[in-house]
This record gives structure tokens, C-alpha cells and sequence, in this order.
């Protein structure tokens, strides 16, 4: 149930702890237990540069960026967690307890104005945000910085919106992808438009998942990957990894070869096995992720609920491998339909014949959605949906009708341990990092390039003069 009065103020900025997604929290806890004095750094990329901030939205986003030092975890959050997250440890959630973000000794956001620098507070420029400090330290950082510059954008520079109808649209998107059977979350925090929309959204998508159960349609709505809103609605929070936790792991021991059976050895070292079983498959790509994922599981001595052998002794190695023992996997970029067939044929010549799940993350809508649900169980799959921006920033100008259109930024892992952390993806518009170190592990693994035609990171959720239909 949710508890929240909705007759106070819209909260400003980043108003939890929790106001964050779920996988950064398991992400932090699996860094705490294997390395807690790794230092990294990250890198801030507006994939739209055309929207720019005004040295006034800037101040204000300085403002809320240096309150996120305020924020720790409350008595009440804490027991949400030990409730509906078992699989932290206590030894981590005692660690979060004190946790704090020190966001003036590890953050430097700059701003660099495009014309002669006046010092006026309706200057337009580009904006920076230097990130640096221990892994587990600044892992936190992402999402609330993200969310944060969205909102300073649309607080500021595109004021033109409002509110209302926000909760209704949401209960509609609800209503068809649970007509259609369509099983998802929202997984919208990251580029939402501020958390009073997520909020409108997440209420309407409960409404709609309610009336749906009430009249029997076959979809379901499992959740959202927002840990504060979850615990506002008294569900668990949905989510498992990000590309990060390979990317780091990669970065660390600079063993590309071999990076990729690590982050998934030391995740199920830290959570055990069949849990938060979902695996991230396109870090360095996907062909290359399924090489380890076909490995049997090599246990690290603190493996958790791992069987004794029959003399009592813990095993080192299991009779299973990695794509037995996870449910399934996620796809978050190039043709979600290659992916498809590319999983069937793994699986089938694994002769893995449980049914396995694919979600699907990258930039979806209702369509997408459908169309995808089709590929995935015409080869025997049980797709899932992370539907984000499309609930959390769908939004028209009040003035013209056409669609306000929301900022395409991200924050990447750039270096650990002093040494380059890249992504490669399945998508040529998702390569991160640096590009010297991009080009020589491509090399080094015998990535084969993919672009996609719906691959087009400058315009993934529509263009400013898209005319929106009623």
C-alpha cells in the first residue's frame, strides 16, 4: 500500500536513499565483498548534445548534487531491505547503515558555456561531471546523477508540460501490455522527467495491474527496479546486474579473455546460486559472453548455499555450468530478433531444455514490447520487459503538441584500478570508453562490428518535431 501524502509539495530533486535502482545496491554489495579498495573513475556523455543547460539550471543541479551528502539510510529502509532483499548480506546492509556519499570530495561537475563566457545566469553550455574515488565508495553516484540532470533540464531549459494526465497515460500502457500478456517493470528512474512523475507513473501502472487481475487478463506487472518506490507500494524491487560489474571486473584484472567467467563466478560467490540469476550478456558481446556463460561454475571458497559433497567438503567446481544455473538473460542492445535465434541455438546446443527468460531493456514501448513477446515464444522463451523512459519521460509541449523529448545521457565506469574500463555492446552506437582500448580488446576477442537500424542513440525516444498522436 502506499503510504505517501500526495497532497504536500512535489519533492524536489533526490529525496531517498532508496531513490535509486535495485542493481546498484547488489552491485555495491558484491564490490564490498570482493573489492572494497579498488579505486575507479566514471565519465559523464550527453548522447543529445544539442540540449544544453543554463549556467542557472547548472547551479540549481550543483545544489541538489551536493544534498545527495545528506541522504543515509533510515530504520525504516533498512527494514525494507532485510524484509524483501534476503539475498543482501548483513554484513553489507551494516555497511550501508553508515554509508554516506561525499559527493564534494568525489564529484567535480563543470560547466563550459558554447559562446563568450559572461557569467549570466541564462548562458547556455555544456555540462561535465568528473567522478573519482573507491569503487564502492562512488557506486551510488549514477542514477541519482543522472535523474538529477534530467530534472534540472526540464525544470529549466523545456518548462513547457505539466503533470497532468500523467497517472492516466500510465494506467493505459499498463492496460495494453497486460491485455497482451506482456509480464514487466518500470525501470524508468535513470531519465525520468523528475520522481513526482515516476511516482504518477508507478501508481498508475499498480491501478492497471489491479483492474487487470480483476478481470483476468493474463499479463503481470512484477514491479519496479526503483527501491523507494517499492518499498512506498510494499512490493520488491526489481533487478539483478549492470554492464558495470563487467566492465570493472574487466578493468581490474585487464584479462579480457577471461573477465567475463569471472563477474559471473564471483556474482553467484556472492549471492549463490539461482539467485538474482539473470545474466547481463552484451558487455563485450554477446558471442563472447556465451563462450564463458557455457563453462562449469568454478565456486570461490565463500560461495554461499552451496551443497557439501558426500565427505562434507565443499566442492570447487559444480556439474552444472552458468547457463544451467541462471534463468536467463537480458538483452539490452542490437536486433532484439538475432538475439533471439542466437539464444534458441545456444541453449539447444547446450541441450539446456528448461525454459529459460529473456528480458528485454533497450529503449521499449508498447510495440516493441509485443513484437518481441511474439520472437521470444515462437522459440520457446519467457520474455519480460524493462520498460523506462517511455513511462518515466512521455511528455508533449503544451504550447506546439509535439513531443518533449528527453535527454539520451548515461554514466559508464571509465577506469579501475588506473586502467580503462570500456564497453563494446552488440550495437556500435553503445561503444563506451576509451577508443584506443575499445579497438585493441575487439581485436583481442574477434568481436565481429553489428550496427542495427534501430540503433540510433541521438534520437531513441523521438525528435522535437515529432507530432504526437492523440
Amino acid at each position: 500500500m502506499d503510504h505517501f501524502d500526495w497532497s504536500t509539495p512535489f519533492p524536489e530533486g533526490v529525496i531517498s536513499f532508496l531513490d535509486t535502482d535495485l542493481y546498484k545496491l547488489t552491485m555495491q554489495s558484491a564490490v564490498f565483498k570482493y573489492y572494497p579498495d579498488v579505486p575507479v573513475t566514471y565519465a559523464f556523455t550527453n548522447r543529445t548534445p544539442e540540449k544544453k543547460l543554463s549556467r542557472k539550471a547548472f547551479s540549481w543541479l550543483c545544489e541538489q548534487i551536493y544534498k545527495l551528502g545528506n541522504i543515509s539510510l533510515s530504520d525504516d529502509e533498512l527494514r525494507y531491505l532485510q524484509t524483501h532483499c534476503k539475498y543482501l548480506s548483513p554484513q553489507y546492509l551494516e555497511f550501508l547503515k553508515e554509508f554516506r556519499l561525499k559527493p564534494r570530495e568525489q564529484l567535480n561537475p563543470t560547466f563550459k558555456p558554447i559562446g563568450a563566457d559572461t557569467g549570466a545566469e541564462d548562458e547556455l553550455g555544456d555540462i561535465h561531471i568528473d567522478i573519482k574515488g573507491k569503487w564502492v565508495d562512488t557506486i551510488l553516484y549514477e542514477i541519482p546523477l543522472l535523474a538529477l540532470t534530467s530534472e534540472a533540464y526540464f525544470k529549466f531549459m523545456d518548462a513547457d508540460w505539466s503533470y497532468d494526465g500523467q497517472e492516466q497515460k500510465a494506467y493505459d500502457k499498463g492496460m495494453r501490455l497486460l491485455e497482451a500478456g506482456c509480464i514487466f517493470s518500470e525501470f524508468g528512474t535513470r531519465r525520468r522527467r523528475d520522481y513526482h512523475t515516476q511516482a504518477l507513473v508507478f501508481r498508475g501502472l499498480v491501478k492497471s495491474s489491479k483492474d487487470a487481475e480483476k478481470h483476468g487478463l493474463p499479463g503481470k506487472l512484477s514491479g519496479t527496479s526503483n527501491v523507494h518506490l517499492a518499498m512506498r507500494f510494499n512490493l520488491p524491487p526489481v533487478g539483478t546486474v549492470a554492464h558495470e560489474w563487467f566492465m570493472g571486473i574487466a578493468a581490474i584484472t585487464d584479462d579480457y579473455p577471461n573477465a567475463t567467467e569471472e563477474a559471473l563466478r564471483r556474482w553467484i560467490g556472492c549471492f549463490g546460486e539461482g539467485v538474482l540469476g539473470i545474466a547481463l550478456t552484451d558487455t563485450f558481446g554477446t558471442p563472447e559472453f556465451l563462450k564463458a556463460f557455457s563453462k562449469p561454475i568454478r565456486y570461490l571458497p565463500d560461495t554461499p548455499n552451496i551443497l557439501l559433497m558426500d565427505e562434507g567438503e565443499r566442492p570447487t567446481t559444480s556439474s552444472r555450468t552458468y547457463a544451467e544455473v541462471y534463468a536467463g538473460v537480458r538483452q539490452d542492445s542490437g536486433d532484439p530478433a538475432n538475439f533471439v535465434k542466437l539464444m534458441r541455438e545456444f541453449y539447444d546446443k547446450q541441450g539446456i531444455k528448461e525454459k529459460k527468460t529473456i528480458v528485454f531493456s533497450d529503449s521499449l514501448n508498447i510495440e516493441k514490447c509485443i513484437e518481441y513477446k511474439r520472437i521470444s515464444e515462437e522459440q520457446g522463451f519467457q520474455p519480460t520487459f524493462g520498460v523506462g523512459t517511455f513511462l518515466t519521460n512521455d511528455f508533449v509541449q503544451l504550447s506546439t503538441g509535439k513531443k518533449s523529448v528527453p535527454l539520451n545521457i548515461v554514466i559508464k565506469l571509465s577506469s579501475a584500478a588506473g586502467n580503462p574500463a570500456i564497453k563494446i555492446s552488440d550495437n556500435i552506437g553503445k561503444n563506451t570508453g576509451d577508443s584506443k582500448k575499445v579497438a585493441e580488446v575487439k581485436k583481442l576477442l574477434g568481436y565481429v562490428e553489428k550496427e542495427w537500424a534501430g540503433g540510433d542513440e541521438t534520437s531513441r525516444w523521438g525528435k522535437a518535431d515529432d507530432v504526437v498522436q492523440p
